[in-house]
């Protein structure tokens, strides 16, 4: 019997995943479970009949890969069991080759022949003309988030429901893992009147879900017209697990998440974006150096005098080769976590923040008031404007917290 080219490379695909499965990473074998399946490796392994008969479009960027590092489009347009016929890249690209703030427009993909649709900053009816133009019946979502509610793939997520339900398309979310586990949602949680591409509606500012828990909670609380949604669970992930338990390839979700590292402090100490000082963009860690020029070494000092659970911090110097400080030497902190089951990244990042402004004359929010975009409101700028200290900024957003915690409850999929 002849086989086709897509057969082959649909074998392949298989295959590979089955090896992958055979071999878990040590991390996975230490947590004594095989390695995490996602939601597109059992969506695949059921000879995709949860999309049976319909023309698919998927939103997707580098991260949807299978266990040996293959693209899951590049799978699904080799297997005749699926008829992909669209792709629709978020911020940064389908193919990940645009900086922060970018995407890479309208284009056939050339490895696939898909013709490439680009969502970002497009949301309602707009987004949904893009869907109905497409030709598809059923959207797929399938994109590694890191766990924050400003990093920007997770309203990619609630704008492609509400325009999907718009246009009157189903849509199916294939689960990854939160890289920085699902135990607790942690920080301030967003005010509407401060609702941007970096924060739609009401959620922590690390939310402690996947990427399907989230579509359970958007559909249900926020939507106005719910979406008909289908979700695909990953096996074997554990809410305790970081993303070294899982067995799975790392691939940076955009350019400046380099690694887990980076995930794990990254919805703490990204709210030096709404400051003058450089959240290292530009160097090697992003998001675990930050500085500043005419900063020495009573920052590190003062920060670690707070005792901050799980993480020491290093006085360091770097020189910024794109973004705030460019070809510059600065001074600043470099975290170190030393124990990430104790550290809190919110926690971390408000003291930071508070003992960068005593610490340094030349402190300054961004003129715009960014932080607040980022921080869901005016409460975190204002209190340490006025001299609060870490408890008293934590203590302030508690109630809200308990809040989205109980409804978050209701919407987890794993224990």
């Amino acid at each position: 019997m002849g086989l086709s080219r897509r057969s082959l490379l649909a074998a392949g695909g298989a295959l590979g995943a089955v090896a992958a499965s055979a071999s878990a990473g040590p991390a996975a074998a230490a947590a004594g479970h095989g390695r995490v399946r996602t939601g597109f490796e059992r969506l695949a392994a059921d000879g995709y009949a949860l999309l049976a008969g319909e023309r698919v479009g998927i939103v997707t960027n580098p991260t949807g890969i299978t266990p040996d590092a293959r693209h899951v489009v590049d799978v699904m347009a080799a297997d005749e069991r699926v008829d992909l016929v669209a792709v629709f890249g978020p911020e940064h690209g389908f193919r990940g080759t645009a900086q922060a703030g970018g995407s890479e427009g309208r284009y056939d993909d050339p490895a696939t022949g898909l013709p490439v649709y680009d969502t970002y900053l497009k949301s309602g009816q707009p987004l949904a003309d893009v869907f109905t133009a497409s030709g598809v019946d059923t959207v797929v979502f399938d994109i590694q988030d890191v766990g924050a509610r400003f990093y920007t793939y997770i309203w990619t997520l609630y704008d492609c429901m509400a325009a999907a339900a718009l246009a009157g398309k189903r849509f199916v979310v294939l689960d990854r893992p939160n890289p920085v586990t699902g135990r607790a949602a942690l920080g301030p949680v967003l005010d509407r009147a401060f609702a941007t591409f970096v924060g739609r509606e009401p959620i922590a500012q690390a939310h402690g879900m996947t990427v399907a828990e989230l579509a359970r909670l958007f559909n249900g609380e926020f939507l106005a017209a719910p979406v008909a949604l289908e979700t695909v669970r990953m096996t074997g992930w554990r809410r305790t697990e970081f993303f070294d338990a899982t067995g799975l390839p790392w691939v940076p979700p955009s350019p400046n998440m380099p690694t887990p590292d980076t995930a794990l402090v990254y919805s703490g100490t990204c709210l030096f974006e709404g400051t003058n000082l450089s959240e290292g963009r530009g160097t090697t860690r992003p998001f675990e150096l930050l500085g500043a020029e005419g900063i020495d070494r009573r920052w590190a000092e003062a920060a670690n005098a707070l005792d901050l659970p799980g993480v020491r911090l290093r006085e360091a110097y770097f020189a910024p080769t794109f973004s705030k400080f460019q070809g510059k030497t600065v001074g600043g902190v470099q975290l170190h976590v030393h124990d990430r089951e104790a550290f809190d990244p919110v926690r971390t990042g408000i003291g930071l923040l508070v003992t960068a402004r005593v610490s340094w004359t030349g402190f300054a929010w961004r003129p715009d008031h960014w932080i607040d975009k980022l921080t869901g409101s005016t409460l975190v700028r204002t209190l340490i404007d006025a001299g609060a200290g870490v408890d008293e900024v934590v203590g302030a957003w508690e109630a809200g917290l308990a809040a989205f915690r109980a409804v978050r409850e209701e919407y987890l999929l794993y224990r």
